[in-house]
């Protein structure tokens, strides 16, 4: 190391977010690289070590609103190129490790002014045509996102090394470093946020640590895009490998290796239950306790109070639901709305503007929701509906149409249950539909247990309320019902710097992304103290002349 000075990082900002107009000029640069994007089949390599590899075995992916259609065929690891992935990583980790942490840090930031300025619509079409987001959904989560990451999380880094003991007793000096861990992190993403794929890499390796990284097989296009990004910014080979393949068998190979140090990981309960259960067998033979930083489901709710403003909740929930077609693990899918404003004002004006939802394709950017990610899904989505259509429990009070004929479209949808423990208030969906119970106004406690005790999740939630001591009570009582809590305002959005992000329950490890809670999970901390006078011999006062 040889930094001779303590840098100070600039004051991050959030991204501003650019609306698109109709007849702009980013309304223009959008759509050339749509058209762009879609004029040709991409293919994208696995990358270890910095060297491009093109496999027999591909995959591909398909844009969900236009499923004939091919965006890119991708490489798929093999066992071999999986541990040769593990090998990359764990031979750059010592330049890596040792590089003053101002040059680290700068990658990112510039990464972040890459991606804003040169990468900006590309990946954004990326993003739109291969996850079927709306031009806005895409801009808050490919662009604003993962800059926001990039350059907040170097602040905090720099935070966190500034953190040194408050006390030194006469004669010596104490300090403490924040090591990377001992071995190398998977970062295992999934394919409704890009925004989270560049984090789950980048947060461990901006603190010094190596990465395998595996994004979603159904989000590879625009994570490659990142990755390329990341590269021209200066990250050097081997720090982050960039591996889509199969989960299972890379599961398999590197959950077994014994420099396997931590996992940073978005996607099912199942899986990081599998995840942690695996680990937990294989402790014996690891060099040491591996971090396991997971945020997992959601089964996230609004609570409405009759003194709400009930235009606001009704618009708010809307969003929070339908917006990415719910595919966000802070989507809401079950709301509580009493019975004194139900009938009367919520359930009509509900109705009303529901039925001015646009949606179609991406690529017109009227659309208000687009296809669900894939067949499966689709499939899954389908069902619930179907079952709620025959169920005497269950009632659809707007949608339920659903179409693959082109893409895997699921109308946006409601339904108003009389049991409130059905199933769709209670397992996560992942998709438009929307569940209501209608509770008595006179009963609002006994509401607030059954939406605290539903649910296995707790990721967020909001209250609707324009009454302060119910407001109070509410946050009292919903105290471990979410990790993030909303005061009439929708329970998605989560904006790094504003609201650190995370839940608990079996929701995840709520190790907040977006802030320096996270960061701390990807280093070991040690405690370095300095005397400067000698010990000249071994007793103590109350000993006497001994």
């Amino acid at each position: 190391m040889s930094c001779f000075s303590i840098s100070t990082l600039p004051t991050p900002k959030n991204e501003t977010c650019r609306p698109y107009p109709p007849g702009s000029e980013d309304a223009t640069q959008l759509r050339n690289a749509i058209n762009q994007t879609l004029a040709e089949v991409h293919q994208v390599p696995i990358v270890i070590g910095g060297q491009e590899i093109f496999t027999d075995r591909k995959g591909s992916q398909v844009c969900p609103s236009n499923h004939a259609k091919v965006l890119c065929e991708y490489s798929m690891a093999t066992p071999e190129l999986v541990t040769k992935a593990i090998e990359a990583a764990i031979a750059a980790k010592p330049m890596w490790e040792a590089l003053d942490y101002p040059a680290r840090l700068a990658i990112f930031l510039k990464a972040a002014d890459l991606l804003t300025g040169k990468y900006r619509y590309l990946v954004n079409a990326a993003t739109m045509l291969g996850q079927s987001k709306t031009v806005w959904q895409a801009e808050i989560d490919c662009i604003a996102e993962i800059a926001d990451f990039w350059r907040f999380n170097a602040k905090y880094a720099e935070e966190i090394y500034s953190f040194q003991p408050p006390e030194n007793s006469p004669g010596c000096w104490n300090r403490t470093e924040f090591r990377p861990l001992e071995g190398f992190i998977w970062a295992l993403s999934p394919f409704n946020f890009t925004s989270i794929g560049g984090n789950l890499c980048t947060a461990p390796a901006l603190m010094g640590n190596v990465v395998v990284w595996k994004p979603a097989s159904t989000a590879v296009y625009s994570n490659y895009l990142i990755y390329k990004v990341m590269v021209e910014a200066g990250l050097p080979a081997g720090v982050i490998n960039f591996l889509p393949g199969p989960g299972a068998m890379m599961g398999n190979i590197i959950l077994s290796h014994p420099l396997f140090s931590g996992i940073h990981f978005t996607g099912s309960t199942e899986v990081f239950d599998g995840i942690n259960a695996t680990v937990s067998k294989n402790l014996p033979s690891y060099k040491t306790y591996p971090r396991l930083v997971g945020e997992t489901g959601g089964k996230d709710f609004h609570f409405i109070h009759e003194s709400c403003d009930v235009v606001s909740a009704v618009n708010n929930t809307i969003r929070a639901a339908f917006e990415y077609q719910g595919q966000k693990c802070s989507a809401c899918s079950r709301v509580y709305v009493p019975d004194t404003i139900y009938e009367s004002q919520f359930l009509p004006l509900l109705k009303k503007q529901m039925a001015r939802i646009r949606m179609g394709q991406p690529e017109d950017f009227s659309t208000y929701v687009c296809a669900v990610i894939d067949r499966p899904s689709f499939t899954k989505l389908k069902a619930a509906i179907e079952a709620a259509k025959t169920s005497p429990e269950a009632h659809i009070e707007i949608g339920g149409t659903c179409d693959d004929s082109k893409g895997f479209f699921i109308e946006p949808t409601v339904i108003r249950v009389t049991n409130p423990k059905y199933v769709t208030m209670a397992e996560e969906l992942f998709g438009p539909i929307l569940t209501l119970y209608v509770y008595r106004a006179s009963e609002v406690d006994e509401a607030l247990r059954l939406c605290d005790e539903t649910s296995p999740y707790a990721l967020t939630g909001s209250i609707f309320s324009r009454d302060v001591y119910f407001t109070q009570k509410a946050l009292l009582r919903l105290r471990q019902a979410s990790g993030n809590v909303y005061i009439n305002d929708k329970c998605t959005g989560a904006v790094v710097g504003q609201q650190p992000f995370g839940g608990a329950r079996k929701s995840g490890t709520n190790d907040k992304a977006g802030e320096k809670y996270n960061l701390l999970r990807w280093v070991s901390v040690r405690t370095i103290k300095e005397t400067f006078v000698p010990l000249n011999d071994f007793g103590y006062p109350h000993m006497g002349g001994y």
